[in-house]
């Protein structure tokens, strides 16, 4: 025998209701997650800046000042002083300086606040110094 079972309106329209109820439920929580993505990319961006800079620090015993800033992970400073023995196609991958992930630039010190020898900013969601929240300005010597 060719029994064809299929489900029924009632059973249709509960299933329709309960996703509706966990829609209801976990879109909200969802919804927050990119921003906190955000500030989890700009903080693994930092510390890869931050490797770069050790690199560029231990090749040519200084790290970029700030007015060569992190371009110098990229490609060699023409100005100031000049790197003693710059690493050939530079210290990070690609020939671009990473964005953070509301669309800025990084910001770089050196030397930077606090007697730090240097300081990497992400201005966070605002782009804008100060703010809270997803706004908050990003410091590499917070994140330790």
């Amino acid at each position: 025998m060719n029994h064809q079972r299929g489900f029924s309106l009632i059973e249709l329209m509960i299933v329709v209701v309960i996703l509706g109820l966990l829609a209801t439920l976990l879109v909200p929580r969802i919804m927050d997650r990119p921003e906190e993505a955000r500030v989890a990319k700009a903080m693994m961006d930092i510390r890869t800046l931050e490797s770069a800079l050790r690199l560029y620090r231990l090749d040519n015993g200084t790290y970029p000042t700030t007015e060569q800033g992190l371009a110098a992970l990229v490609r060699r400073p023409e100005s100031g002083p000049a790197p003693r023995n710059y690493r050939s196609g530079g210290y990070l991958e690609g020939d671009a300086l990473p964005r953070d992930p509301w669309g800025n630039e990084y910001l770089y010190r050196s030397p930077g606040e606090q007697e730090r020898e240097y300081e990497i900013i992400s201005l966070g969601a605002d782009g804008k110094e100060g703010g809270d929240g997803f706004a908050a300005d990003l410091r590499s010597w917070e994140l330790q």
